[in-house]
Order: C-alpha cells, then structure tokens, then sequence
C-alpha cells in the first residue's frame, strides 16, 4: 500500500510529546505504515550520542536514521554512520575562535561516542545524565568534528529545558548566528535549532538534502516530511508533501494536523497519507 512513500519525521515535539514521551499511537502507526510497505525514519538534529536512549531499538525504523539535522546517515543495523560529513574549517581553530569571542555560552561538540565541552559544568553533566548521553571534558577538539551546539542557556532536567523561552538568550544567540553567518559563510552553515541553541554544521548539509539522498538510494517516488521547528523548514519546503502538529510554530506555513501530544505522525500515516496516494498519477 505505502511501498512508493519515504516519510521522515523529526524527533522532539513532532513524534514526541513536549514532555519528549513517545506517543504510543505514534508508535502503533509507524508499525502500520511499515507493515504495509512504507519506509520510515526519524530525521533529526540529535546526535548518535543522544539517541541510543530515546531512539535506537525504541522507535521502529526500517532505513537509517537521518542525525545531525542532515550532518549523518546512522544504520541501526550494523551500528556504524553510513554517510557524515565534517566541518570543512580547522577545528581548534574554530572553537577557538567561538570561545573567545563568545565566552558566556556553552560551546558542545557532539562526536560519534559523546558529547564534549571544554571546561567543567557541573549543569551541563546533569543535563546529559538526563538524557542518557555519555559526556567528557577535553582538551582537544574531537575527531571528526561533525556538529558544533552552541548553548545560550542549559537546564538541568533534559531536552525540553531547551525549549524554554528566553528574550535576552534569544538575543545573544543571534549575535552568534549572525557572526558565523558572516565569517564562515563559505564552509559553514548557523541555524536556531530551539529556543536556546544554535548549531553550526558544514555547508550543503540540511534535513532535506539527506532526506533526497536517502530517497533516491532507496527509489521512493514520493517524499512526506513532517517537522515542528525552525531547522525543519527547508526539509518541509523542498519535500513533496509537508505536515506539521497543530502546536508547532510552522502552522501558518505547513498543513498541520494533530498535537504532538495527541499523535500528530500517527495522523500523517492513517489520515494524510492515503489521501496523497489517491492524487498521484
């Protein structure tokens, strides 16, 4: 039935509730979506690190995990990344450079094994104990240098702590947006990915680009994103059916559906889905 459809979702707040529970009508769809034919995977801005707990052998996957908001391809399989690509700057360099001109914000480098800062935080430990991430403090940039997390602020109860609403944070991190933007705009690229983060990935990477890769290797006809935030606008844009949840901040943009609290990829898969097929030639 779904054997022509690659669907990939994001993670927090749109397969997850803002409490990052997984809904299990969610869960109970996907099983659905693939029994009948249909590819799923998560397409994300976690990393490896962040999704062996939440991710790997809970939600139900039939082709690699899209990670690093397009940055990594991860095969749940033989456990290994499948494709990555890697700052294309010198990464001492690069750190840095941020670190000195940005010394109030955390600046996290999230590598194959774990996720590493620079200086001890005794908040940022909680914060990834939280989310089950194993974590160091280095001396050294880790090799290879996939994604750079820049932190405005960081609570110590875990991801949803990163959706909270600062004004003055907001600020600051677009003060580093703008900076990035400007200096490192031929190898770089800077985006909010919530509230209070920003992430700097190389240039040519984005959820949709990965998303199209991955679907051309699989030979999908039809690409069905769904997405609740700023990093996911460009795989919504450049997808061939693009959906949001009810409570996301892209409503003016996208078709939405249900809250992520109430199962919004579940009614993507029963609802939207089989309507989309119906029109296809």
């Amino acid at each position: 039935m779904f054997s022509d459809v690659l669907l990939t979702v994001d993670f927090d707040r749109t397969l997850t509730a803002p409490d990052s529970t997984i809904p299990q009508r969610n869960l109970d769809a996907i099983h659905y979506f693939m029994d009948n034919g249909g590819t799923f995977t998560l397409n994300t801005g976690r990393s490896v690190p962040m999704s062996r707990h939440k991710i790997i052998g809970k939600v139900p996957v039939n082709a690699p995990l899209l990670l690093y908001n397009g940055s990594g391809a991860y095969d749940t399989v033989t456990g290994k990344l499948t494709q990555y690509t890697p700052l294309d700057v010198d990464p001492d360099a690069l750190v840095q450079d941020l670190q000195s001109r940005f010394p109030d914000m955390l600046l996290e480098v999230q590598g194959l094994e774990g996720h590493h800062i620079f200086h001890e935080d005794p908040v940022w430990d909680r914060f990834n104990e939280v989310s089950h991430c194993d974590h160091w403090v280095v001396d050294q940039v880790p090799q290879p240098l996939i994604k750079l997390a820049i932190y405005s602020g960081i609570g110590d109860y875990g991801v949803p702590s990163m959706y909270e609403h600062h004004p003055e944070e907001q600020k600051r991190l677009q003060q580093v947006i703008d900076y990035v933007a400007e200096a490192y705009s031929d190898r770089l690229i800077v985006f909010q990915a919530c509230p209070r983060l920003v992430d700097i990935h190389a240039k040519g990477c984005s959820k949709l680009q990965i998303a199209r890769d991955l679907q051309m290797q699989l030979g999908k006809k039809i690409l069905v994103c769904v997405g609740d935030g700023d990093n996911d606008i460009s795989m919504l844009e450049g997808a061939d059916y693009a959906f949001c949840p009810a409570d996301s901040i892209l409503t003016d943009r996208f078709e939405s559906v249900c809250n992520c609290t109430e199962g919004a990829v579940a009614d993507v898969i029963y609802k939207k889905i089989p309507k989309i097929l119906q029109i296809q030639p």
